[in-house]
C-alpha cells in the first residue's frame, strides 16, 4: 500500500509561493504560469526577451532540490513507488491530455481558476476526478 503523507504547512507554504510567482508573472509580463506552456515556449521563443524569462523560470523550478541540499546538507529523499515504464506511460498519458486539454494542472488549475475561466474550472474539475478515479483504481483495484 502506498501511503502520502500529509503535510499541510508545507503544502499551504508550497501553494503561496506558487500563487504569488504565478501572479508577479503575470502582472509583470502579462503571462500565465503555465509550466507545459513555459516549457514549449522555451524551445520556440517569440524573442530573446521571451526566452529569458521563460529559462529564470524553468531554473527556478528545478533548482529547489539544490537550495535544501545548500541549506541542509542532504538532498531532499525522493522515492518513486512506481516502475520506469509506469512512468514513460503516464508521462505520455499526460503529454497527450496537455495538448488535448489547451493546457496543463498549473495553467487551468492556478491561473485559469483565477481568471474564472470557464474552460480553465471545466479542465480542472476534470483533472480532479480523474485523479480520484486513477488513485482509487491504482490503490484498490490494482494494489498498488
Amino acid at each position: 500500500m502506498i501511503e502520502t503523507a500529509f503535510t499541510p504547512i508545507a503544502s499551504l507554504a508550497g501553494g503561496v509561493l506558487i500563487g504569488i510567482a504565478s501572479t508577479l508573472l503575470m502582472l509583470t509580463l502579462g503571462r500565465v504560469m503555465g509550466a507545459t506552456g513555459v516549457l514549449a515556449g522555451l524551445f520556440q521563443p517569440a524573442s530573446s526577451q521571451d526566452f529569458a524569462w521563460r529559462a529564470a523560470l524553468l531554473a527556478g523550478m528545478v533548482s529547489g532540490p539544490a537550495l535544501v541540499w545548500l541549506m541542509s546538507g542532504e538532498m531532499p529523499a525522493v522515492e518513486v513507488p512506481i516502475s520506469t515504464v509506469a512512468l514513460i506511460v503516464g508521462g505520455l498519458i499526460v503529454g497527450v491530455g496537455v495538448t488535448y486539454g489547451a493546457g496543463c494542472t498549473s495553467g487551468h488549475g492556478v491561473c485559469g481558476m483565477a481568471r474564472l475561466s470557464p474552460r480553465s474550472i471545466a479542465a480542472t474539475v476534470t483533472f480532479m476526478i480523474f485523479t480520484g478515479v486513477t488513485v482509487y483504481l491504482v490503490r484498490h483495484v490494482f494494489g498498488g
